[in-house]
């Protein structure tokens, strides 16, 4: 179980919100949020609601101000990433609809052109797990929290022009 607080100002000042599960839309709970302590669990958290826009990945902590993470606006959703303890698969694909080259992970990967030639992955079926896949290569930029399902399209979930170059497994105990 998670537990995460938001808070409408920077340094956990103003009005707060708990929450335990997933939000689509914190606006009606608070007018904006700039600050947040996760208490238990992982979390993402999205400057848009309905789990949109920039993410980024939350683990037990204090987060004083949100864009010391990245994030261009405040926090308008949230996502509980539950526990996972089973193994971790997933084929990422260089193309839309699963088309192009094709490898199959069960660990991090952190250069995807180093160790597969690939530059590119566009489309991917996650199997089992909860990762993250990021921009650039070592882990680094923009992410994009995947849990298992088939992602035909990383274009069409909002991510048009941007290029993913590595993933790795959540494994931290959340």
């Amino acid at each position: 179980m998670g537990r995460i607080i938001f808070y409408e100002d920077r340094n956990f000042q103003g009005r707060s919100y708990e929450c335990m599960s997933d939000c689509a839309d914190m606006t009606s709970y608070l007018s904006r949020c700039h600050s947040c302590r996760v208490e238990s669990g992982c979390f993402m958290v999205y400057d848009r609601p309905n789990y949109m826009g920039n993410q980024y990945f939350m683990r037990r902590g204090e987060y004083a101000d949100y864009m010391s993470f990245g994030l261009s606006d405040s926090i308008r959703s949230c996502r509980l990433i539950p526990q996972y303890r089973g193994s971790y698969r997933m084929r990422i694909y260089e193309r839309e609809n699963f088309q192009g080259q094709s490898h199959e992970l069960m660990d991090d990967c952190d250069n995807f052109q180093d160790r597969y030639r690939m530059s590119d992955c566009q489309s991917c079926n996650v199997m089992d797990g909860h990762w993250l896949m990021y921009e650039q290569p070592h882990y680094r930029g923009r992410m994009m929290y995947l849990r298992p399902g088939e992602y035909r399209s990383i274009r069409e979930m909002g991510y048009s022009g941007m290029r993913f170059s590595s993933v790795r497994r959540i494994m931290d105990s959340c």
